[in-house]
């Protein structure tokens, strides 16, 4: 039996093919948003991960001032020493590795070629931090650094753009670069890490031995940045809560006096964003998620008509022996197949925008087997919602009424 009322479901459906597709589109329109929606989002997400991961793993950067957000500036708050990243290194527990960051934007010159980027003064230690690798030459020498020797290495992105897109990392080792009125030695690359959040490009940069940076760039002796990598193991609140402290004495604030430097850990800058991005993909989802109920109102709609149409051949069915539920069952299979079959063509849609939305804003598409099983079987329940009413209509119709109707 409901094999056969499938089948005539089904007839039902093909004998208006423009209507059913109409009817339909509301479904497929929620079906496909919501995924598309969803899918994207999470992908942001990922990408967002990604790249808050990619400034260095269980790090605290520690910087100079009272306030963050925009415009976050030093407020007259002293900087740091390297007195302070030994002291760090030597008393706090849990500490994997240290290394001291000073940054200044200039224009270096090679070949003929100009380009504006930013150095970064700092030490090998750096290295390990940030999570950077080398793609061709060598670390800073240890008497380079103690001497603050015009050595530099070179981020993929300066490389492209002063040796050529097509430079080799080894062609370019001992390569006279000049930056600020001197001239330093190339002595190595750094393999590609591609932007951070807030679409900064990580790979414009020139490193130089600390001293050298101070010396010849930013003309300071102290030091913008601490970075402070931890251990796995470690616990990062009594960490961040030993660094603090150690910096008060080391500043000599008072007990009433607010911090004039923060550390910021990385790993909670990931959470936040990530937890952002998950409650706006909600919200969008959830807005994309009335669709449906207008697809189901539509359905339903449709359904009255349809009753309406064929009241004569209800009343023929039942007068010849059809069960009220039989009736109800046709009617209420038509409208779950129209709305199960929008969802499947809204997630064939979705899957389509989803990939090519993923491209065009450049975060990885993974397909999510959870989102597309959840709103098919949304849809399909859509039709047993708002076809039951239609449906329980057909069924109660009185057949001799039913009969005489034209």
């Amino acid at each position: 039996m409901l094999w056969n009322t499938l089948l005539l479901a089904l007839r039902s459906i093909r004998r208006n093919l423009l209507r059913s597709f109409l009817t339909i589109l509301g479904i497929v329109i929620g079906v496909a948003a919501v995924v598309t929606m969803v899918t994207v989002g999470n992908g942001a997400t990922r990408a967002v991960q990604a790249q808050i991961s990619s400034l260095g793993s269980n790090l605290l950067q520690i910087r100079p001032g009272q306030r963050l957000g925009p415009g976050m500036g030093s407020s007259g708050a002293p900087g740091f020493t390297l007195a302070d990243l030994e002291a760090i290194a030597t008393q706090v527990g849990g500490i994997a590795a240290t290394a001291p960051e000073v940054r200044g934007a200039v224009t270096v010159v090679a070949e003929g070629r100009n380009w504006s980027t930013t150095v970064t003064g700092t030490t090998n230690d750096y290295l390990r931090t940030n999570n950077w690798q080398l793609a061709s030459g060598r670390p800073f020498g240890e008497d380079e650094l103690a001497a603050g020797r015009a050595v530099c290495l070179l981020g993929a992105t300066v490389q492209r753009e002063l040796f050529g897109a097509g430079s080799h990392p080894e062609a370019v080792l001992g390569a006279q670069l000049r930056v600020k009125g001197f001239s330093c030695e190339v002595i190595g690359t750094l393999a590609a890490k591609g932007q951070a959040a807030m679409g900064l490009d990580q790979d414009d940069t020139v490193w130089l031995p600390l001293k050298t940076a101070q010396r010849r760039v930013t003309g300071r002796t102290t030091v913008n940045t601490l970075l402070v990598s931890l251990r796995d193991d470690a616990d990062t609140a009594r960490v961040k809560r030993d660094i603090t402290q150690l910096l008060r004495e080391r500043r000599k604030l008072a007990e009433a006096d607010d911090d004039n430097f923060n550390v910021l850990d990385t790993r909670q800058i990931a959470e936040t964003l990530s937890g952002t991005t998950r409650l706006m993909t909600s919200l969008l989802g959830a807005v994309a998620a009335v669709s449906l109920l207008v697809g189901g109102i539509g359905i339903m709609n449709i359904m009255l008509v349809s009753v309406t149409e064929r009241t004569r051949e209800i009343g023929i069915r039942l007068a010849i022996g059809a069960l009220e539920r039989e009736v109800l069952l046709q009617f209420l299979i038509e409208s779950v197949v129209l709305s199960a079959l929008g969802g499947l063509v809204g997630i064939v849609l979705a899957t389509g925008a989803s990939i090519g939305i993923s491209e065009l804003m450049g975060v990885p598409y993974e397909f999510q087997p959870g989102i597309n099983g959840l709103a098919f079987a949304f849809s399909a329940a859509i039709g047993v919602v708002f076809g039951y009413f239609p449906a329980r209509r057909a069924a109660q119709l009185d057949p001799i009424e039913a009969l005489r109707h034209e």
